[in-house]
């Protein structure tokens, strides 16, 4: 059942939308002509800034990873979220509002590192609204539907072995990805290896603070068949299914400007998240199939 909430909802979707077309396209478009220069960070290290458009004072590591980012949000997001809202207010059906929600919470995790993790540039208050209609368009969306009623709805076969074990896998590879790198920085005693222009890595706070700890109380809630765990898989799943898109790309954008990452770091932060993608995509699938 979906509960009357369906224009708070719509409005801030279109919001949602309009502002995260206008952050993509200037971060992908917008230069100042600039070139990179080194400076001397809080640490004392020396780091490359980018030098050139929206993420000028973002370093030469990181603002390829941003601009990567935005042309994923671009012609992938964008495109997915409106066919989202499209179908939703078209059929109110379960399907349709879980799938909306699913990449409204997509939008959510996007802003939230952009408002947090991007150097202060003038499209700040842009984020602070982006991350609010999104933050709030994922709690209004959630509590828009009965969540017991999808666990009826759900049919058995779905829940097994095979989508356990991907939550547990999905929950340790946000670890074993970035902890390593804060337990290396803890026993050298200095900060991490990363840190260049920024106080913190918000990927680190959002991916091991919330997503994999997400993934986790999602096994629970699933084995209790408890409506709210069929909610957070789907959110998981549309969330891993971008991230799986992202990546490469941000890596693509990356060795444009000459940055080459060690195979290592390939294989953990790259490979491995690709190959979740393409399973969440599975279980996605399998997912809507399996909902009555």
């Amino acid at each position: 059942m979906i509960k009357n909430d369906n224009k708070s909802l719509y409005i801030l979707t279109f919001l949602i939308i309009i502002l995260g077309i206008l952050v993509s396209v200037t971060g992908l478009l917008y230069t100042t002509g600039g070139k990179s220069f080194d400076f001397v960070n809080q640490y004392g290290d020396t780091v490359k800034i980018y030098g050139n458009g929206l993420y000028a004072r973002d370093s030469y590591f990181m603002a390829p990873i941003f601009r990567g980012t935005d042309f994923t949000i671009i012609c992938f997001a964008i495109p997915t979220l409106i066919v989202s809202l499209i179908l939703d207010m078209k059929n109110k059906k379960l399907k349709n509002r879980l799938f909306l929600i699913s990449v409204i919470s997509l939008f959510t995790y996007y802003s939230a590192s952009i408002a947090f993790g991007v150097t202060y540039n003038m499209l700040h208050l842009v984020y602070i609204a982006l991350f609010s209609a999104s933050f709030f368009g994922l709690i209004i969306g959630i509590k828009s539907i009965d969540s017991n009623q999808i666990a009826e709805r759900m049919k058995d076969k779905l829940l097994g072995k095979g989508i356990y074990i991907f939550l547990v896998l999905t929950g340790v590879a946000l670890i074993v990805a970035w902890l390593p790198d804060i337990i290396n920085s803890l026993v050298l005693g200095r900060s991490l290896q990363l840190i260049e222009v920024y106080t913190t890595q918000v990927t680190y706070v959002l991916d091991i603070g919330i997503i994999a700890p997400v993934a986790f109380i999602c096994l629970f809630q699933l084995k209790k068949r408890n409506g709210i765990g069929y909610v957070l898989l789907e959110v998981l799943l549309t969330v891993c299914n971008f991230i799986g898109i992202m990546i490469p790309i941000q890596t693509l954008f990356q060795l444009r400007v000459g940055i080459l990452l060690p195979v290592e770091v390939v294989v953990t932060k790259v490979v491995t998240f690709v190959l979740l993608s393409i399973l969440a995509l599975y279980f996605n699938i399998k997912f809507f199939q399996n909902m009555e």
